[in-house]
């Protein structure tokens, strides 16, 4: 993956160029990553784009980082849905030091006061958070952390 990245990087002018992979998810940046990885011949496992019916097309995993990811107006990610089950959990490296978290929350602090005896109740209210924000969390935590 790293000589394809090292690729996209010199033709992107970007040193994140998945980071910044809005630009990558139209037709000519779609062209472009299956140039590149077919001229660094990236194993079929990681590859990002494929051809199906002629037409370019993102490969299951690569349509899932997609699908979780939210990008400013300059096509760059910002924050990261990491279940789709709990759409209240965000990452955002500007939030919570990039932690899953509710509302700027840490899900782990949420979960934590709860395992320690907390009505879900009580820590809505103290965090002011929809209680299913906090049973979202607690969901999240339960499911992530094992």
């Amino acid at each position: 993956m790293r000589p394809a990245i090292e690729a996209l990087r010199a033709q992107t002018d970007s040193r994140y160029p998945l980071a910044h992979s809005a630009s990558l998810l139209t037709p000519m940046g779609k062209e472009l990553v299956k140039r590149i990885q077919d001229e660094v011949h990236l194993d079929r496992e990681l590859q990002l784009v494929v051809v199906r019916n002629g037409q370019y097309m993102l490969t299951p995993p690569a349509e899932l980082y997609v699908n979780a990811m939210q990008f400013d107006d300059d096509g760059a990610a910002v924050r990261m849905l990491p279940d789709p089950e709990y759409p209240q959990v965000l990452i955002d490296p500007a939030r919570a030091f990039g932690e899953p978290a509710v509302r700027s929350v840490p899900t782990e602090v949420i979960a934590e006061q709860v395992r320690a005896g907390d009505p879900e109740e009580l820590v809505a209210e103290l965090y002011d958070l929809p209680l299913e924000h906090v049973r979202a969390a607690v969901r999240f935590e339960q499911r992530h952390s094992a």
